[in-house]
């Protein structure tokens, strides 16, 4: 998940929306019809492990041709090379997905974009009747995020055991205890809470969990056989592990946090290629009608470049619905990125997925201004325009 900051944006809500086609696409770069490598991106993964970070991945794809690159650990004990294959724990990267299944029954008209909180989950939360599904998934409800709350976290970080299974109901509760930071649709704020809240309407509307539409959806369609929705903090396979910056000058492996503590809104395991196929195929129009995709694409101008906003990507662009515009110096892009304990991960796409960047590194805990996040922001830029972060 995104660096959790709870501010308001100025605009009224009233304000008519922002279109969906943003800035100019970038064009294609010019080492792409040479045969070669982007030039500049392992030199900038580089640094992010020189800058401290454990181990960095990037994935650059343009049109049909991949090109991967790794730089430092995946596990400090003992010490193992990082891969790109690998798996990683992908945080907040889950709301896109999560948003996914929500526009689908939208699409089908088992939900409606306006429906409310009350509609589906009657009695469940305090003012449900005048927030709607658009405003969970854009983050302009004013909830408060669960995950702020000193009961949430905490008791995994003190209590020494990472793998308790927490209940998201127990989440949407805690959160039900704070008061709203702003009426609905009147400010912006990133919540958590939005999507558990989305995946327990999901649920209800459907009979079946979060993690079941998820697999019918969208895993087993697209081939995503490096992607789960696991309820446990048992990983199968190759995976990356994850460190957070605690209290120590060394990092803590976090790699065993249950997912459960985050689930419809930071859950998912993947690797770069699952994550990469999955938002090529949704901006291709593959996984939702084109109104439902516009819709997705649609910036409310509380959303737009929101004080708080900034995370382990660039700064300028704004909120759509469980999908993010950011804005680049070569044009705009779409997508998610996310800081979750252990791992801060980018995942950004040109309009139609045709031009594509990953970037995992295994770290979190870090102020904005660290060294490893804006090493990591020189890669997103050399990958995805051939630019660099000007100091």
């Amino acid at each position: 998940m995104a660096i959790i900051a709870l501010a308001a944006a100025a605009s009224l809500a009233t304000a008519p929306a922002v279109s969906a086609s943003g800035g100019p696409t970038p064009a294609a770069p010019a080492w792409s019809s040479t045969g070669q490598s982007p030039p500049g991106v392992q030199a900038a993964l580089d640094q992010v492990v020189a800058a401290g970070a454990p181990g960095a991945i990037a994935l650059v794809r343009v049109g049909d041709r991949t090109f991967r690159f790794s730089s430092g650990y995946g596990n400090l004990a003992p010490l193992t090379p990082i891969h790109v294959g690998d798996r990683n724990r992908i945080g907040g990267v889950t709301k896109s997905f999560t948003a996914t299944v929500v526009l689908q029954l939208v699409g089908q008209r088992v939900l409606r974009l306006n429906d409310t909180i009350e509609r589906w989950l009657p009695g469940v939360f305090p003012n449900g009747e005048a927030i709607t599904i658009r405003q969970l998934l854009n983050h302009t409800s004013g909830i408060f995020d669960y995950a702020q709350d000193d009961r949430v976290i905490p008791p995994y970080i003190l209590g020494g055991d990472l793998t308790r299974i927490f209940d998201p109901r127990e989440g949407v509760r805690i959160a039900a205890e704070h008061d709203p930071l702003f009426a609905p649709g009147t400010g912006w704020a990133y919540s958590n809470t939005n999507y558990l809240l989305l995946a327990m309407i999901v649920e209800a509307a459907t009979g079946n969990s979060i993690g079941s539409e998820l697999r019918s959806r969208i895993f087993k369609p697209l081939g995503l056989g490096h992607t789960s929705y696991p309820n446990s903090s048992q990983i199968r396979g190759s995976y990356i592990h994850g460190y957070w910056l605690l209290f120590e000058p060394e990092p803590t492996d976090f790699t065993a946090l249950s997912p459960t503590l985050f689930g419809a809104s930071g859950a998912i395991l993947s690797n770069a290629d699952d994550v990469a196929r999955f938002y090529r195929a949704l901006l291709r129009g593959h996984l939702l009608k084109p109104q439902i995709l516009n819709a997705m694409q649609t910036i409310d101008p509380v959303a737009t470049d929101p004080p708080g906003s900034i995370d382990a990507g660039i700064p300028g662009g704004g909120w759509g619905l469980g999908l993010l515009r950011e804005t680049f110096p070569c044009g705009d892009a779409w997508g998610h990125d996310s800081e979750i304990p252990g791992y801060t991960t980018a995942a950004w796409n040109s309009q139609g997925g045709t031009r594509q960047v990953v970037v995992v590194v295994n770290i979190d805990g870090l102020p904005h201004d660290h060294p490893v996040l804006q090493a990591m922001r020189n890669v997103l830029l050399k990958a995805y325009c051939g630019g660099q972060v000007a100091p």
